[in-house]
């Protein structure tokens, strides 16, 4: 088990920031492949952004590229993922999930296993 939870999330107008943090716990977690996905209202869940174990690969949805940043605290067991010049079109719950069957290296983007309960993200001016 690598019990996730996600926090930071709320309403940001267009153009703002947000931070959204994912917390863990044990070993399970630093050596696990964490990734970000979000769900809009009547659309499937898609992929956002992956780090792998280390923190030295990452992955990015294309609509995501330049402006989110994922970044990993082993020692803190905690991602964060910096969201920046948001969009209405990012506004979802947005989800953290680890992938415990990965080698050195992968920041994959399926395959995950584990998944918090998820955090609102609202931009609307």
């Amino acid at each position: 088990q690598v019990p996730l939870v996600e926090s930071g999330g709320g309403l940001v107008q267009p153009g703002g920031s947000l931070r959204l943090s994912c917390t863990g716990s044990g070993r399970t977690f630093i050596t696990s492949a964490i990734a970000w996905f979000r769900q809009a209202p009547g659309k499937d869940r898609e992929f956002v952004a992956a780090i792998s174990q280390g923190g030295t690969v990452r992955d990015y949805a294309d609509s995501v590229k330049g402006r989110f940043a994922i970044s990993r605290d082993n020692a803190e067991t905690t991602v964060t993922l910096r969201m920046n010049r948001l969009e209405p079109e990012d506004t979802a719950v947005y989800y953290c999930s680890a992938r415990t069957r990965v080698v050195s290296g992968m920041a994959p983007r399926s395959g995950y296993e584990y998944w918090g309960p998820g955090t609102q993200v609202t931009v609307s001016s």
